[in-house]
C-alpha cells in the first residue's frame, strides 16, 4: 500500500502532559494543566467519559473512587451532582490540616472537555490535545457522536488548517467512527501490552497515521518503531517518567512522548 501523507515528524519529541502535570497535582484538574503548560509542554493528554445528563468530563477511571469522594460508575451520575464533589484531596490527604495551605477551586474541581477545549484555544501559545474516549462504556458511540459536536463548536470537527485535537483510543470501533464522523481530526490507535499481529510489520488500519503504545512495547522492540515510521506513521509513546525512557525515545525518533512529569521530560529533551 501506498504510504499516505503524515505531518513532518519533529526534530525532538512533542511534550504531552499525561492527564495534566499528573505527578505533582490532582490529575485532570485545570490547576494540573495549567501547570503542565507553564512547565512547558507542548500539548495536554485528557480522557474524556460521558455523564448521564450528556456532558463530557475529564475522568479517566469508569468509577469515581479512586479520584473524589464520591462512589459509584461516573456514568450513572449528572454533571451537578459530580460539581459537588472534591477531585483532589486524594492527591494529599493531609492538605485540611495544614493552616496556611490556599484553596484551589481549579484544582477540585470536575473539569468538563468543553472548559478544556476553552483553555486550549486561548492560551498564549499554539498548543494541542490529546483526548481519549474510554470505553467499553454504557453509552457506546453517544461518546464520539458528542465529541465531534463539541469539536464543531470550537471550529475544529473540519479545521481549515492543521487540527490542534487528535482523538485517540484502544476501541479500534471508537477510532473507526471518528474516522466517519469527522475525517479531519487526526486518530491515533493504541495499544497495550502486545503489538498485533496486523501490525508487526509497521502498518496500521486504514486512514491512521499514528500509533500510541506503551512504554513496555518501546522497549521491548524498538525495531518495531522504525518499521513503523518506515511505513511513513508517527508514534506517540505512553507513559514516559523515566530520564532512561526518555533518551530511548528520543533517539528513535518518536514523534511524541505522554508524560506524567511534562517539565523534567522538557528539561531533558532541551539538554540534548
Amino acid at each position: 500500500m501506498a504510504s499516505r501523507a503524515v505531518r513532518p515528524a519533529l526534530a525532538k519529541p512533542q511534550v504531552v502532559a499525561h492527564r495534566g502535570a499528573s505527578e505533582s497535582h490532582p490529575e485532570h484538574t485545570l490547576t494540573a494543566y495549567e501547570q503542565a503548560l507553564d512547565e512547558g509542554a507542548d500539548a495536554l493528554e485528557c480522557d474524556v467519559r460521558l455523564t448521564r445528563d450528556g456532558h463530557l468530563v475529564c475522568v479517566h477511571d469508569r468509577r469515581l473512587d479512586r479520584t473524589s469522594n464520591g462512589r459509584g460508575a461516573l456514568s450513572t451520575k449528572r454533571l451537578s451532582e459530580l460539581v459537588e464533589l472534591d477531585w483532589s484531596s486524594w492527591k494529599n490527604p493531609w492538605a485540611d490540616l495544614d493552616d496556611e495551605a490556599e484553596i484551589d477551586l481549579a484544582g477540585s474541581r470536575i473539569l468538563t472537555l468543553h472548559d478544556l477545549l476553552g483553555l486550549v484555544r486561548d492560551w498564549e501559545r499554539p498548543i494541542q490535545l490529546a483526548i481519549e474516549t474510554k470505553h467499553p462504556t454504557r453509552y457506546s458511540g453517544l461518546v464520539e457522536h458528542y465529541l465531534v459536536e463539541m469539536l464543531h463548536r470550537f471550529g475544529w470537527s473540519r479545521p481549515a488548517g492543521p487540527c490542534p485535537v487528535r482523538v485517540m483510543s484502544f476501541s479500534r470501533m471508537s477510532v473507526r467512527r471518528m474516522q466517519r464522523l469527522a475525517p479531519a481530526v487526526p486518530v491515533v490507535v493504541l495499544v497495550d501490552d502486545r503489538i498485533p499481529i496486523t501490525f508487526r510489520g509497521g502498518e496500521l488500519p486504514y486512514g491512521v497515521d499514528i500509533v500510541g503504545p506503551s512504554i513496555e512495547l518501546v522497549r521491548a522492540d524498538p525495531d518495531w518503531v522504525r518499521k513503523v515510521h518506515a511505513s511513513g506513521h508517527q508514534v506517540h509513546v505512553w507513559t514516559v517518567n523515566e530520564p532512561a525512557d526518555i533518551a530511548l525515545c528520543a533517539e528513535l525518533g518518536i514523534e511524541a512522548i505522554i508524560t506524567d512529569r511534562p517539565g523534567e521530560t522538557r528539561a531533558q529533551l532541551d539538554a540534548l
